[in-house]
């Protein structure tokens, strides 16, 4: 039996990734959504593997304002090369299928690896340029600001909200390098090394576990983060408050009334709330877990009239001392 050989199992999978690097040049590979309110549906940039799609000509036009340089396909050289490479990995998949060796797939796997690794780069010295390669003489100019959209994730841009994500010609290329690096655990035994060395598989899921989405809060920049209801300057470190989506991105409240507002007015799938807390000034703790008094004697900056607090004895401190009663984080989100 020859050991260098690749199974019948894994020959199938080839050829479903050769499909997938191939097919996914019918589709959107990234895609940039942004949020404001004057654009309440938002805005999309679809980048395909040969050209740049969605609200091209609206993104332009705002572009023009505060100084950007203005998208055409044409001025990239990506567009004429990628369909090329998508393709030859395409058909490398395919030729892996007739070739059938181990360390021909490994070759390919590394080289796919390679490639995303250098497209990242591309994308982010792409977006580099773009967001701080301004025009001097813009309508608009914030001094000390750039426009970079985020590589990955999300990010705010003055009154824009930046969401960087894979579309579905990029999720087919994860696939597709999912399914390669599968065929090498199997093809390589990977999986019965690591269980030989259990202090590297403990080691292994640590490290995934610290890697998993974080929503950890995000510092308010007090007199110059803006509150996402009110629109006024955040200026009060004792009643700021904040809100972390599933997808990552972050709105900033100067008030627990305005947040409690915006989450009323707004279809908005949180993943975390924060509060400051009243008694150390600009640290958010969660609101879950805070303790909350509420009276006219707290003079917040949308008359909220609360005040949160990480500790429940200093809670009842202040409560006593500024008349006021105790409520809980449902009074809170429903007053």
């Amino acid at each position: 039996m020859n050991t260098s050989k690749i199974t019948v199992f894994s020959r199938i999978i080839l050829v479903l990734i050769s499909g997938l690097f191939i097919f996914s040049l019918s589709f959107p590979m990234w895609q940039i959504e942004l949020e404001a309110p004057q654009y309440p549906e938002g805005l999309i940039l679809k980048l395909h593997a040969d050209k740049i799609g969605g609200d091209v000509e609206i993104i332009n036009g705002l572009n023009h304002y505060i100084g950007m340089k203005t998208l055409h396909t044409e001025d990239f050289i990506e567009f004429k090369i990628l369909p090329y490479i998508m393709l030859f990995f395409g058909f490398m998949s395919l030729l892996m299928v007739f070739v059938a060796k181990r360390k021909g797939v490994l070759l390919l796997f590394v080289t796919f690896i390679l490639f995303g690794i250098l497209a990242g780069v591309d994308f982010y010295r792409w977006n580099y340029e773009y967001g701080h390669n301004l025009d001097p003489s813009a309508a608009i100019i914030v001094p000390g600001m750039a426009y970079q959209p985020p590589l990955i994730g999300y990010k705010q841009l003055l009154n824009f909200g930046a969401y960087s994500i894979p579309d579905i010609g990029g999720w087919m290329l994860i696939t597709a390098g999912l399914l390669l690096g599968i065929i090498l655990v199997k093809e390589f035994n990977l999986l019965k090394r690591f269980k030989k060395n259990k202090i590297a598989l403990v080691l292994l899921s640590m490290g995934f576990m610290s890697s998993c989405g974080s929503t950890e809060p995000e510092s308010i920049k007090l007199n110059v983060d803006q509150c996402s209801f009110c629109k006024m300057s955040i200026s009060d470190g004792r009643f700021g408050a904040e809100i972390i989506t599933k997808k990552g991105r972050v709105y900033k409240f100067d008030d627990v009334a305005c947040l409690s507002n915006y989450v009323h007015e707004n279809t908005i799938d949180a993943e975390k709330f924060y509060v400051h807390d009243y008694a150390t000034e600009n640290t958010l703790i969660p609101a879950e877990t805070a303790y909350y008094i509420n009276g006219t004697q707290i003079s917040s900056p949308m008359r909220g009239n609360t005040a949160a607090f990480a500790s429940e004895k200093i809670a009842t401190d202040y409560m006593n001392k500024l008349d006021s009663k105790s409520i809980t984080w449902n009074d809170v989100l429903n007053p």
